[in-house]
C-alpha cells in the first residue's frame, strides 16, 4: 500500500503538470482521477491501520468499521472527480486547443506501467476485503484509462484531431462511473448495517433453526464489523437446558467456518413467550 501511494503521488504531479503544458484535458482528467485514487489509497491504508487497533472502553468492537467508511469515501471521491472532469471536457468540446499528442502518449505509457504495478501489488488481498478491493479497482481502472489516453495521443499525432481529447475524457468518466457504482452500492450497504454480500441470512437462519434442541430462532441480526469481519446476534429458544453447552460449542465454530461470521453472540431462552410477551406488552404500553 505504501509503495502504491508513493508511485501514484509522483505520477499525479508529473501527469498533471504535463497535462497543462500539453493542453490535454484527457491527461488532466486522468491526473485528477489518479489524485482521487491517491487519497483513496491513503484512506484505505489508514483504515487498515485503525482496524488493527484492539477494542477499548469507548470502541468495544475496535475501529474496524473505518474500513467501510474508507471504501464509501473512495466512491464519493471518484464521483466528485468525474464531475470535475466532465465539466472541463464539455467546456473544451466547442473550441478544443491544440494538444501535444507525443507528450500525451509518453505520460499515458508511464501511467499504464505505474497503475498496473500498483494493481498487482494490491491484488493479493482484494477478494475478501471491500476496502482493499476498492483500492485495487481504482488502480486497475487507472491502468485501463491510461491505455485509452495513450490511444488518443497516437490518433492526435497522426490526424491532428484535437477534439478527440475531450470526447475520450467523457468516455473515461463513463468508465469510471461504471466501475464506481458497485463500490458505492456495497460500501453504502455495509455502512447501513446491511448483511454482507457473502453471507446468506436465510441460510444462517435455517442452520440455526435445524440445530438439535432449538425450537425457535428470532431477533437474528447480521452486520459488518469491518470489510473483513462479520458479526451476528440471535435469540435461540432451547427448552432443554442440557442441550445448551453442546449447542454453543458446535454453533459458534460452525458459523465461522461455514458462513465466515467471526463474532457471534447467541442468547439462549427457555420459552419463545419469554421474549415475545415482553415485546407485546411494551408495544401496548
Amino acid at each position: 500500500m505504501a509503495l502504491a501511494v508513493g508511485l501514484n503521488l509522483v505520477f499525479v504531479v508529473v501527469e498533471g503538470g504535463l497535462g497543462f503544458l500539453s493542453n490535454s484535458v484527457a491527461l488532466i482528467a486522468d491526473a485528477g482521477h489518479n489524485l482521487s485514487d491517491v487519497l483513496g489509497l491513503v484512506l484505505a491504508w489508514t483504515a487498515m491501520f485503525l482496524g488493527r487497533r484492539p477494542p477499548g472502553a469507548r470502541f468495544t468492537y475496535g475501529l474496524g468499521r473505518s474500513s467501510v467508511l474508507a471504501a464509501l469515501a473512495n466512491a464519493v471521491l471518484l464521483l466528485l472527480a468525474c464531475g470535475a472532469i466532465a465539466w472541463e471536457a464539455v467546456g473544451r468540446l466547442a473550441s478544443p486547443p491544440a494538444v501535444a499528442g507525443a507528450t500525451v502518449m509518453a505520460v499515458a505509457a508511464s501511467g499504464i506501467v505505474i497503475n498496473g504495478l500498483s494493481a498487482w501489488l494490491l491484488h493479493a488481498g482484494s477478494h475478501g476485503d471491500l476496502n482493499r478491493r476498492s483500492a485495487f479497482i481504482h488502480m486497475l481502472g487507472d491502468a485501463a484509462v491510461s491505455a485509452g489516453v495513450l490511444l488518443v495521443g497516437a490518433i492526435i499525432v497522426y490526424t491532428g484531431w484535437s477534439r478527440l481529447d475531450p470526447i475520450v475524457s467523457l468516455l473515461i468518466v463513463v468508465a469510471i462511473l461504471a466501475s464506481t457504482w458497485g463500490l458505492l452500492r456495497d460500501s453504502l450497504h455495509l455502512s447501513l448495517d446491511g448483511v454482507p454480500a457473502n453471507v446468506n441470512s436465510s441460510a444462517v437462519m435455517s442452520y440455526l433453526a435445524d440445530q438439535r434442541g432449538v425450537t425457535d430462532v428470532h431477533d437474528l441480526h447480521i452486520w459488518a464489523l469491518s470489510t473483513t469481519s462479520v458479526a451476528l446476534t440471535a435469540h435461540l429458544v432451547v427448552p432443554d437446558r442440557d442441550a445448551e453447552d453442546a449447542l454453543l460449542n458446535t454453533v459458534t465454530p460452525d458459523l465461522k467456518r461455514r458462513f465466515h461470521i467471526q463474532h457471534a453472540t447467541l442468547q439462549i431462552e427457555r420459552d419463545r413467550c419469554e421474549h415475545g410477551c415482553e415485546a407485546a406488552a411494551e408495544a401496548e404500553a
